[in-house]
Parts: C-alpha cells; sequence; structure tokens
C-alpha cells in the first residue's frame, strides 16, 4: 500500500505540474494591441469603424464625433438546451444556465496630425436564463484586435476608393 502512494504522489504531481493556464496579459501589452494608427481623417475613421462594427452585428449605441466615441454591443445566443435540461432537473424552479452573452465595444478615436489614433476595447457578459450576470472578461486575445483593426484598414480602403 505504501509503494502504492509513493507511484501515486509523482503521477499526481506531474499531472497538476502539467496543467496550463493561459499567461496575463499586462495593462501596457493589452493597450499595445487595442491601439492603432490609421492613416485617414477623424469621419472616414468613425464611418469605417461603425460598418465594420455593425458587418460584425453589433448594434450601435452612441456615436459622437466631437468627442470620437463609439459604443456598440451585440448580444449571442449561447444556451446549451441540454445543460438546461439538465439544470431544470436537478434544480426545478431555481435552475440558473448559461442563456446568452452580450459583447459590447468601446471605441475612442483622436486626431492626431495626418492620421487617427484608435483605441478599441471589446468586453463579454454571459448572462444567466434569469438575466443575471455570470461572468464578465475583457477580451485580451490580441488575435481578436488584429482581425478587428484588419477590417477597419479595410473598409477605410473601400471608402477612399468610393465603394
Amino acid at each position: 500500500m505504501h509503494i502504492m502512494r509513493m507511484c501515486i504522489f509523482p503521477i499526481f504531481i506531474l499531472a497538476v505540474g502539467c496543467a496550463t493556464t493561459k499567461p496575463k496579459v499586462s495593462q501596457i501589452q493589452m493597450r499595445e494591441f487595442q491601439t492603432k494608427a490609421i492613416e485617414a481623417d477623424m469621419k472616414t475613421t468613425m464611418k469605417a469603424m461603425m460598418a465594420v462594427l455593425q458587418d460584425d452585428s453589433y448594434m450601435l449605441k452612441d456615436a459622437n464625433l466631437d468627442l470620437g466615441l463609439i459604443t456598440a454591443q451585440k448580444e449571442v445566443d449561447v444556451q446549451d438546451t441540454g445543460a438546461a435540461v439538465v439544470a431544470v432537473l436537478f434544480a426545478g424552479a431555481n435552475a440558473r444556465w448559461a442563456k446568452n452573452s452580450i459583447w459590447e465595444a468601446t471605441a475612442n478615436v483622436t486626431e492626431y496630425g495626418e492620421q487617427c489614433k484608435v483605441r478599441v476595447t471589446f468586453q463579454m457578459k454571459k448572462m444567466n436564463n434569469k438575466g443575471e450576470v455570470m461572468e464578465v472578461q475583457q477580451i485580451d486575445t490580441e488575435s481578436h484586435y488584429v482581425e478587428f483593426f484588419d477590417k477597419v484598414d479595410k473598409a477605410i480602403f473601400l471608402q477612399k476608393e468610393g465603394l
């Protein structure tokens, strides 16, 4: 029995040691990939950003050219019917399960000489079937922002070409 414990303990330590977690992104790193200089005037930049957000199913909540501010959000259904059924079976009327997520985007556009400096942030709120917030998460993956700014660059190109 003692030998068995001696064999299991190193395996447990090895398994725990191999668990991977996503490295925490620093605020400086976040700001770096949330910000981009764009070769266009304020109006063109804001129109391009609004078009991209709408193309990505966001509903514009506010757009203020004087402040260079855009806010938008979209709602995504994330309900898993099987999980909902299991939750109701075990908890009845008190059951809670993930129902939808609300993605919020905020952009700040500042004229900077011949170009604009843009900073955009994305946040996701997961809501349950009772309308309660289950989780709030800032989107901190660089690829999400790179993809967004690539779309903005294309939208600005299309605007400049009159397409």
